[in-house]
């Protein structure tokens, strides 16, 4: 699609076109909180035919309906997942708390709040409004939401840089609310009759698929794309989807071999395996070659190992047989 499609426009074109390339079927349509709109689910569900759907909800939801769900009881699903269960009209409400995403989220707050406070109280001995204006600014952007967690008073207009007009305080309580709510997501769906663990599960298959596009765009590497025609993108989505194969077929392999170990972690040490010709010249006119590639640690050694792959031996030297003639200065 055209790169300014908003998302909310992507849905119908994609259902049209999926529908009449394999037809209508009980399918169920998992989509992103930014897809869908209000009332595009309304039509979902209450058309001529409806459709099943499954969709995730923007983080301000999660707090909006809190007065709904806040007294559930909460159902295990897996170790570190316990979901709740509200309906609301035609549609079931799951609120989801993963206690990993949770100690995650809170730990990426405080690291940018401790990076803003640090650059705060570095900005105290700034003399001029308007520097201070942009480094305020600069640092904001940087910061992100965790900024809403700071206070800070400016100077005004034609107020001078001092302590009194200048000055920053954590909003404790507004830190303290915002952590309630880490690790919550909230998914609606009008699949009313289905087990919560079975409604988690199936939305877990959009998670993988987002991971997915983070593995092209940061372990692939593949962005960005400058092509100007359709040929040159299908081809570049081509070659996307059959470096994704390798790396699964990478991640696959290193799972019953080396539990734990990422197809980046296996790479990195093995990208530092290179060959090498080392070329001497001898006293009459000849060339010896040696061939070498690097000698592997003992980590990369190991992994080589639980791969089930080992280095060939080194290559003997090569000593060229003519004797390399010197032409004369301006001989063609």
């Amino acid at each position: 699609m055209n790169g300014n499609t908003l998302d909310k426009e992507t849905r119908p074109q994609f259902m049209e076109r999926i529908e009449g390339l394999y037809g209508k079927a009980q399918r169920i349509w998992l989509m992103d909180r930014g897809i869908p709109t209000d009332d595009q689910l309304e039509v979902l569900r209450t058309g001529e035919s409806p459709v099943n759907y499954l969709v995730g909800t923007p983080r301000a939801r999660v707090k909006a309906t809190r007065d709904k769900w806040q007294a559930l009881p909460w159902i295990k699903v897996r170790d570190s997942v316990a979901v709740k269960l509200f309906k609301e009209g035609q549609e079931l409400y799951v609120v989801a708390r993963s206690g990993g995403r949770q100690q995650k989220e809170i730990a990426i707050r405080r690291k940018k709040l401790a990076r803003l406070l640090w650059t705060l109280r570095g900005m105290d001995q700034e003399t001029q409004r308007d520097r201070l204006l942009m480094r305020w600014g600069a640092a904001k952007a940087k910061a992100g939401r965790a900024a809403a967690m700071i206070e800070v008073r400016l100077p005004g207009p034609k107020e001078q840089v001092a302590a009194e007009t200048f000055s920053f305080t954590l909003r404790k309580e507004k830190l303290k609310e915002a952590e309630l709510y880490d690790g919550h997501y909230l998914l609606r769906s009008n699949l009313s009759d289905k087990e919560p663990e079975w409604l988690w599960q199936l939305y877990m298959l959009l998670v993988r698929i987002e991971g997915v596009f983070r593995c092209f765009k940061n372990d692939l590497g593949i962005r960005p794309v400058y092509h100007q025609n359709d040929a040159r993108v299908e081809a570049h989505i081509f070659v996307c989807f059959q470096a994704y194969c390798l790396w699964v077929t990478l991640q696959e392999r290193l799972r019953p071999l080396a539990p734990g170990l990422t197809p980046r972690q296996a790479l990195d040490p093995l990208a530092g395996i290179q060959m090498l010709d080392v070329e001497w010249p001898t006293s009459d006119g000849r060339v010896l070659k040696l061939s070498r590639y690097t000698q592997p640690d003992p980590a990369t050694q190991l992994l080589l190992q639980r791969l089930g792959k080992s280095l060939p031996d080194q290559s003997p030297p090569k000593l060229s047989s003519a004797v390399k003639m010197e032409l004369p200065p301006g001989a063609a």
